[in-house]
């Protein structure tokens, strides 16, 4: 479900299905009947199992420090359905959302889509309404049957590949890997973040195929650490300030450098350091008030992150963890993932169809010092002695920051 999404849908009778259908016929007729926006656009396309939201953030505000326009389609939703088009930073407004839907009820799509794909045509539109002149564009899932896939990018951008979605994309890494990899467009250059081996192995099976260049984190560009960070590839920089904590981080930020240069982007040392300095991104360890945060990890690769990030910025700290996940993700190893800092885990029910029951998530709890609660009962205004975090299911996040 994409909050208000419905409530355009009615307002302009338009059905579309809420399932899951990979494939890319639909969208491509879609796209034909309203002229091919994403033609005119000049693209980057990122797909990944972690680390999607954050290289974008990036690369959006590196851009707009620069003082390019830019669009941005995300997903899921923060809020709601207006925050996953953002237009030079700022969520589509309701009158430009309208304008969209009143172009697709004309072009006759009503009943033609699922609703992912419906938001991915109203995207492509705004886009071209809008005239950005960059557009970050982040794959629903996987890659190769996505809705994104439409198109032909300036660089192709693979953050990372690990276990997630396997109901759609495959109970190994390898399958994961092939989807991912199916961005990968003939002799459009492709980069690609820290993969496993046998992950690597299939996106550079991919490019070589397509004839296209790769290049890869740790071989062709590196952030070196240090009190100033030092970006290395295509081209140099100095980061002074990081504001977006985590050693995973160092290696979105040096993805999206080297995607930007790729893309022919002049970048400044000045407008870069500063762009970084600032960015930020709902979720990806967010401070709610004095020792509370949030983030969405909800895969192990992920938690295993973040444990690398709690430990980092408080060294010794024990953790309240406070859970809500889908019963699609592998749950019982993400917890694992965040036992070695539980002083204590909270589980959550919330409203999700494929909401997690929070006493399923208790039955698996590696640690003795555990409860469930309602929605309703999440405080995350204080933390007396620990650390809390809130972590899990983007949707149980985005929940309680529409309380």
């Amino acid at each position: 479900m994409i909050p208000k999404l419905d409530e355009y849908k009615k307002q302009f009778d338009i059905m579309s299905d809420d399932e899951i259908k990979p494939g890319l016929d639909a969208i491509e007729k879609a796209l034909a009947s309203v002229l091919n926006p994403e033609k005119d656009l000049r693209i980057i396309h990122v797909a990944g199992t972690n680390g999607k939201g954050s290289t974008i953030a990036v690369m959006e505000a590196v851009l707009q420090a620069h003082g390019f326009e830019t669009g941005v389609f995300s997903s899921p939703a923060i809020l709601d359905v207006h925050d996953q088009i953002r237009i030079n930073g700022k969520p589509i407004a309701q009158e430009e959302l309208e304008y969209v839907f009143e172009e697709i009820e004309a072009a006759g799509l009503s009943g033609l889509l699922t609703d992912f794909e419906l938001l991915t045509v109203a995207a492509f539109l705004a886009f071209r309404n809008a005239g950005p002149d960059y557009v970050l564009l982040e794959t629903g899932m996987g890659g190769r049957y996505d809705s994104t896939n439409v198109v032909t990018p300036l660089v192709s951008v693979i953050t990372s590949i690990a276990l997630d979605h396997t109901g759609f994309l495959g109970n190994t890494v390898e399958k994961i890997a092939a989807h991912k990899a199916g961005i990968i467009k003939p002799y459009i250059p492709v980069v690609i973040g820290e993969l496993a081996k046998e992950a690597k192995e299939i996106v550079l099976s991919e490019a070589k195929s397509n004839k296209s260049l790769v290049r890869a984190y740790d071989e062709e560009f590196t952030m070196k650490q240090g009190t100033t960070e030092i970006f290395s590839g295509m081209s140099t920089f100095e980061i002074p300030v990081r504001n977006m904590k985590g050693p995973h981080q160092a290696i979105n930020l040096a993805v999206a450098l080297e995607a930007l240069s790729l893309a022919g982007v002049p970048l400044k040392q000045d407008h870069v350091a500063k762009a970084i300095a600032n960015v930020a991104l709902p979720f990806r360890f967010q401070k709610l008030a004095e020792h509370v945060y949030m983030d969405g990890a909800h895969n192990p690769a992920a938690a295993r992150m973040l444990v690398r990030t709690i430990s980092e910025q408080f060294p010794g700290k024990k953790v309240d963890w406070v859970v809500g996940m889908l019963n699609t993700k592998d749950y019982k190893t993400t917890l694992e993932m965040l036992a070695p800092l539980a002083n204590s885990f909270t589980f959550v029910d919330f409203s999700h169809a494929q909401a997690a029951k929070a006493k399923d998530l208790q039955a698996v709890c590696p640690i003795e010092a555990s409860r469930v609660i309602s929605f309703e009962e999440v405080d995350v205004t204080c933390s007396k002695k620990n650390i809390k975090v809130v972590v899990g299911s983007l949707y149980l996040l985005s929940s309680l920051m529409r309380q």
